[in-house]
């Protein structure tokens, strides 16, 4: 069997050039608009953001996927690899990507940094501490929460009903234990006490807010609305109320600057905020998105997880709240893959099955009506693994062009940016001549469960819709608060269009149970949690953490 370099051991050989020259040559920005973080990360300032009337705006690709499977479908990859694509055919463009978490990079996920020869560098730098935005946001989520813990033990105006505090603690790791807690035990001292939890700091309203702000005051002011608790008389208690929210926006004043890093092929990168799509929106900030739009020509950004949950959220949320419209969507696939939803046995995914592949194409095929529901043009990026054989690579093409979409071998993760040109050449070609105009799948006028159910029917194919008593009870809260013309952020599993991860491909049919709702005043979404799906994941029975090392030398080993 053929051996391949890690990811870890292709990163280290790639030849980085300095942030300063990459940002002067690539995109023109001087060296007096960049905060450089070493010789190969930069955080870059807002002047960047600003354009005159002349200048116009780049067209945004946004890449996602069928839904994910442990086999893997490379969506990060497949961006990455896509934007050196497009520099290879001589277009100007750019990628903007997420933040790895620790908690999966640490989990089960691994790095998100792309892979193969299609990979976003420093590497290491990137999955691990970066440039503190995560530390930043965390940070300054923990300060709100004690600052309520305070509030309450002093006693102070207004005057919080202890019982009624909404606001979770978070941490940027997976842990289980720390899902319910008791906090301020021990003595009158420590407090109240009261019953509290964490979620991971993907899931944070602040992680919301980061990636949805247009700008810095937009941040300043959102943070503000941010409700924290209810006094006894049942009214909102926000952090401005409690004099929190001056104070956290310092503590988010550099980690809002986007953060400009390479392509192994020296193409530019913007890696910044990072919302899981299963329990949060999923996209990268908007700030960084739009900045890139102002630099160069093209811009690939990538939604979480599949097209149901990463991009169905991008379009209803980040699309609505900051006027961004994609020219051209891609849908990252995988013979693998499909061959899994097609019940395939795992053990065997490199021997050739067509049987199981046309059993899971219907999987695909899901994704990309849903989409041309929101009036995208589409393009399907197969790909390629070394032991996918000509007849499955066939077959998928053919279904797909039966369906009226392209489907393009796309060979960057061995070839990097010249495997990804005719992918390239494809989505230059569908969005130079797209002319529709973005249609989202419900109104602000629409109510929360009308928004939820037209999810849930439309994208998810579910045939009803359950609320719990405590969901129903939450919602016409937020019906009387004002709230109702707020998009929902659907966390479910990433694994099905069901909330039950086993049932691969396409149900359809089945109930859609929505156990929880969360307001996010600050971020403005509601939140409806459905299912088994947790704000706090937990590390599996063999973590990735178990072979993460430092050798003698100082290298990191076993990242990814």
């Amino acid at each position: 069997m053929a051996s391949f370099k890690t990811d870890l051991e292709i990163a280290r050989e790639g030849k980085k050039i300095p942030i300063i020259q990459l940002a002067e040559e690539k995109l023109n920005i001087s060296d007096d608009k960049l905060i450089p973080y070493g010789h190969y990360k930069a955080k870059v300032s807002f002047d960047n953001l600003k354009k005159d009337n002349n200048q116009k705006t780049g067209k945004l690709i946004l890449v996602t996927a069928m839904t994910p499977t442990t086999a893997g479908e490379g969506k990060t990859t497949t961006s990455v690899g896509l934007t050196d694509g497009l520099n290879y055919i001589g277009k100007k463009a750019m990628v903007a990507l997420r933040e790895p978490s620790l908690g999966p990079c640490f989990g089960m996920k691994g790095g998100a940094a792309g892979g193969g020869y299609a990979q976003v560098v420093p590497m290491e730098d990137i999955n691990l501490h970066f440039t503190g935005d995560f530390h930043a946001i965390t940070s300054a989520h923990m300060l709100l929460s004690a600052m309520i813990d305070n509030h309450i033990y002093w006693g102070l105006d207004p005057s919080i009903d202890s019982r009624r505090v909404s606001w979770r603690r978070v941490v940027d790791m997976n842990d289980r234990a720390l899902r319910s807690i008791v906090n301020s035990i021990g003595g009158i001292s420590n407090g109240f006490s009261r019953e509290d939890g964490f979620d991971i700091t993907v899931a944070s309203e602040i992680m919301a807010i980061f990636c949805l702000s247009n700008d810095f005051s937009d941040l300043q002011k959102r943070l503000g609305k941010i409700i924290v608790a209810q006094s006894r008389k049942l009214d909102p208690i926000t952090s401005k109320d409690i004099r929190a929210d001056g104070a956290m926006s310092v503590l988010l004043k550099e980690a809002i600057k986007p953060n400009l890093v390479q392509t192994l092929e020296n193409n530019p990168a913007f890696i910044h905020g990072g919302p899981f799509a299963n329990i949060a929106h999923g996209c990268n900030t908007v700030i960084a998105t739009k900045t890139a739009l102002n630099l160069t020509d093209y811009v690939v950004t990538e939604a979480g997880f599949g097209a149901d949950l990463g991009a169905e959220k991008f379009l209803n949320i980040k699309c609505r709240k900051s006027d961004l419209s994609p020219s051209c969507a891609v849908v990252v696939a995988t013979v693998r893959a499909l061959k899994l939803h097609g019940n395939a046995d795992p053990k065997n995914l490199g021997e050739e099955d067509l049987n199981a592949l046309e059993a899971g194409l219907p999987n695909l095929l899901r994704h990309l009506e849903n989409l041309s529901k929101f009036n995208i043009p589409t393009v399907v990026a197969l790909n390629r693994f070394p032991t996918d054989t000509e007849n499955e690579i066939k077959k998928v093409q053919e279904v797909c062009n039966n369906s009226g979409v392209n489907a393009v071998l796309a060979e960057h993760w061995a070839k990097g940016g010249e495997g990804a040109a005719n992918l390239a050449e494809k989505v230059v070609e569908i969005a130079d001549n797209n002319k529709d105009k973005l249609k989202f799948l419900y109104q602000d006028n629409d109510s929360p469960e009308e928004k939820i159910s037209k999810i849930a029917s439309e994208i998810y194919r579910a045939k009803e819709v359950t609320f719990s008593a405590q969901a129903k009870k939450k919602l016409s809260e937020i019906e009387n608060q004002g709230f109702s013309k707020f998009p929902v952020c659907m966390a479910k599993t990433q694994y099905s269009f069901t909330t039950d991860a086993s049932q691969k491909c396409a149900p359809e049919s089945h109930t859609l149970n929505v156990r929880e709702i969360r307001l996010s005043a600050g971020a403005e979404f509601i939140v409806a949690i459905a299912g088994d799906i947790m704000t706090m994941p937990g590390l599996p029975k063999k973590p990735a953490a178990y072979e993460v090392n430092v050798d003698s030398s100082g290298n990191i080993q076993g990242l990814f």
